[in-house]
């Protein structure tokens, strides 16, 4: 897939300024129910306050936009979760909770932009990669976490630790869009989908019964 990363800008703390208020602007169109496949750039650029051109100096074109956004709320899901250590001190499925909880905060803050990444790689097979890409990383950390306990003599050796970390990776991110994207901000059902994906990972994968 393409890369999003660009040269070393000579101004980077103007640059930087720039471009967080073009993915403020973007943020706050798509909290207002625009959706992102109709947004134009010049839209964008009017409610960022820059001019269309500038809109291009900083960014390739809506996909790569749309890319910034998603990668801050994947490093913030990715941040939390890879905090959690199964051998740890205290109750580790209490902490997964804790930690499932935490990522449907971060979740819902980022509906409206998971939602255009949902919209938009229905037909960008950039933007599409680029999600599966994240996911894909996920996987791998969970693939080694998995064996780590299976080596431990923690997780039973029959487990297979490939296609479990695929089923409770990409079926818990289908699971928690899903979660934010059908009910409200509501504790209680947070909490129980907090509880309910935490203890679908320990007993299904981590600690299933031999």
């Amino acid at each position: 897939m393409p890369s999003i990363t660009r040269r070393r800008p000579r101004n980077p703390d103007g640059r930087a300024a720039v471009e967080a208020r073009v993915l403020a602007a973007t943020e706050r169109l798509l909290r207002e129910g625009t959706r992102f496949t109709d947004l134009g750039v010049q839209r964008i650029a009017a409610e960022a306050g820059v001019a269309r051109s500038t809109f291009y100096t900083h960014f390739r074109d809506k996909s790569e936009l749309l890319m910034r956004l998603a990668g801050t709320m994947r490093e913030s899901s990715f941040e939390r979760t890879g905090g959690w250590d199964p051998g740890g001190p205290g109750d580790p499925l209490a902490r997964l909770t804790e930690v499932f909880a935490d990522v449907i905060r971060i979740y819902r803050t980022y509906a409206p932009v998971l939602a255009a990444v949902s919209e938009v790689a229905a037909y960008d097979e950039v933007v599409r990669e680029y999600w599966a890409a994240g996911l894909e990383q996920f996987v791998a950390r969970t693939v080694d976490a998995l064996r780590a306990e299976q080596e431990a003599g923690r997780t039973p050796a029959d487990l297979d630790v490939v296609a479990a970390s695929r089923l409770i990776v990409v079926g818990g991110d289908r699971f928690l869009a899903d979660h934010v994207s059908t009910t409200t901000a509501d504790p209680d059902t947070d909490a129980a989908a907090a509880r309910e994906l935490a203890a679908t990972w320990w007993y299904g994968a981590y600690r299933r019964p031999a």
